[in-house]
């Protein structure tokens, strides 16, 4: 059977970030990954995507904007006429930038904000940043770009959903991301301090939901639900490796952003091989797709078609086995094991873990450290 088309790539240029964020998807291992494609690697690969049949390409981290490259990555990926996303936390970006991007090509700016609350922002962030976000994005929406702003949503800041989306509309966002904080990577050794109240959650949700009813035709509001909180799992980005691939700084090729939560899986760089090749052949991105590697009740359910039995990441950081079904899943036998996550995790007394390569070094050292911290 041929492989899927892919429609979309998210590039991540870069892990080195001048912020500390609690709840980052970057690997705890970012560290190890400082040897990055070169300007002329990135180029090719943009354009053998282009010939899979990829449509959009975000440009991702860490923070993107520590490269100095960015100029010449967006007009070869305009000419290769794929649709541009920059995904930055805009600490690093000024209007000069946003000209010359804008001339290159560039066609959409996504925006992180940690609060509207200052102080918890940058608490969040692990350095001051929230001024110059807010400077960034005016600059953005005086150049025309359309704006998506992102926030990732916890204990820490759930409370403030209708703050949160009466900013984005000041700043003049088409789009507003409330994306409940997933469980992995650093978020996982934070989840803790981050895990909200079933309570809180339920608010969010509510408010996010009466919000988009007011907004609508002028700010489209996505609610990213928690999956703790749900009976049914997402099928998470599409299905492994369907239509959408991570490449990392080093040009490993995932399904997902979190697909090195999974050991036994080695990924294939493009610094070794074609992305063709990669897409098409690779293990570890032939090792879930389709139903064969299906177990029960996942293999006989009807809606093995829609979420594909859910995130094998999470169902390997909370059973230790990747193929099992996600236990999100309310038909999952390990079930609980979420709901006890969900119920035990909020302690108002954590520490937050932040991401810095002193950290990152430390926690890798600990192999068990997403298995003991999920499980505890």
């Amino acid at each position: 059977m041929s492989p899927p088309r892919p429609y979309t790539v998210v590039a991540e240029l870069s892990y080195r970030c001048p912020l500390k964020c609690v709840y980052c998807s970057n690997p705890i291992e970012f560290h190890t990954m400082l040897d990055e494609l070169s300007t002329e690697q990135w180029c090719q690969t943009f354009t053998e995507a282009a010939d899979l049949g990829v449509i959009q390409l975000h440009f991702s981290g860490g923070e993107p904007l520590v490269r100095k490259d960015m100029l010449p990555l967006i007009r070869h990926a305009h000419a290769c006429d794929l649709y541009t996303n920059l995904i930055t936390g805009g600490t690093l970006l000024d209007e000069v930038q946003l000209k010359e991007f804008k001339t290159a090509g560039l066609e959409h700016i996504q925006l992180s904000i940690q609060d509207t609350d200052r102080k918890t922002a940058d608490t969040i962030a692990g350095m001051p940043s929230y001024d110059k976000k807010l400077a960034v994005a005016d600059s953005i929406r005086k150049l025309g770009f359309p704006l998506t702003i992102n926030i990732n949503l916890h204990r820490l800041n759930i409370d403030r959903v209708p703050e949160i989306i009466t900013q984005a509309a000041e700043l003049g966002a088409q789009r507003l991301e409330l994306a409940n904080t997933q469980y992995y990577a650093w978020a996982l050794e934070n989840r803790g301090a981050l895990m909200p109240t079933r309570e809180q959650y339920d608010r969010a949700e509510q408010l996010a939901r009466e919000a988009r009813k007011r907004y609508q035709g002028t700010m489209e509001i996505v609610f990213v639900k928690i999956d703790y909180f749900g009976d049914r799992p997402k099928a998470c980005s599409g299905g492994w490796a369907r239509s959408y691939m991570v490449i990392t700084p080093t040009g490993e090729v995932l399904p997902c952003h979190a697909a090195h939560a999974i050991p036994h899986l080695t990924f294939e760089s493009v610094k070794d091989k074609s992305l063709t090749e990669i897409w098409q052949d690779s293990p570890a991105l032939n090792a879930y797709r389709g139903e064969d590697w299906m177990q029960e009740p996942c293999r006989s359910c009807e809606q093995r078609t829609v979420d594909f039995g859910g995130c094998r990441c999470q169902a390997f950081l909370l059973t230790g086995d990747a193929a099992a079904t996600d236990p999100v899943c309310g038909l999952s036998p390990l079930h609980d094991v979420v709901i006890k996550a969900a119920q035990e995790a909020p302690q108002e007394s954590t520490d937050l873990v932040y991401r810095d390569l002193r950290t990152s070094r430390r926690l890798s050292t600990q192999s068990t450290h997403a298995t003991d911290a999920t499980r505890s």
